[in-house]
């Protein structure tokens, strides 16, 4: 059994293009002399919900081209020469019209090559990205921020959280506390023993 694993990280002087649209964008980067072509595919939509319709988009498709006879990355391929893969009825990134998507957790998506032999797969990190909506250029819209880092961020600041409140119970207690001490001590104490007591007779 032979099996080749290549990791091939997106290089900084990849070149960008793209297609935006309405409804419909693409964005399009290729390194090492196209030897590598990653394309995005994003699609805006709306849907009726309870509150009223809402607007969304989404990354749709993704295709991926690479050249297994490019030896950068793939040193002794098997069977060398120019490969797609492509993803399978994708809906990722999810995000509401007007907001941009940013995630810093890494996400894994498979996809499908050309050559069955090969299994293909996108890791995304450190993403920032809006396909729609676009008010300036180089301006990201207010973020929408991925599942994971919404669910590391809470774990980051709930530990605060409680301890804000847990100080916030004890100071509150000690007010009580030395509120009520302050107007018992002013009370005229009954004395509890009978003795005390003046004969009125």
């Amino acid at each position: 059994l032979i099996t080749e694993q290549a990791d091939i990280p997106l290089s900084r002087g990849a070149e960008m293009k793209g297609k935006c649209g309405t409804n419909e964008s693409e964005l399009e980067i290729s390194w090492l002399e196209q030897a590598y072509t990653l394309k995005l595919f994003f699609l805006k939509e709306g849907h009726n919900t309870s509150r009223g319709p809402e607007a969304f988009w989404r990354l749709s498709r993704i295709q991926f081209t690479y050249d297994t006879a490019e030896r950068t990355y793939f040193k002794d391929a098997v069977s060398p020469g120019k490969h797609t893969a492509s993803s399978h009825r994708l809906s990722a990134l999810v995000t509401p019209a007007g907001k941009s998507y940013e995630c810093q957790a890494q996400q894994t998506i498979s996809l499908i090559s050309s050559d069955h032999q090969k299994s293909v797969q996108l890791l995304l990190s450190e993403v920032r990205v809006q396909p729609f909506d676009i008010t300036a250029d180089f301006v990201f819209s207010e973020e929408h921020k991925c599942p994971v880092d919404q669910r590391e961020q809470l774990e980051e600041t709930l530990p605060l959280i409680l301890g804000l409140i847990l100080g916030l119970v004890i100071v509150i207690t000690l007010c009580v506390y030395h509120i009520h001490h302050k107007l018992t001590a002013n009370q005229v104490q009954i004395p509890r023993d009978r003795s005390q007591y003046k004969h009125m007779g």
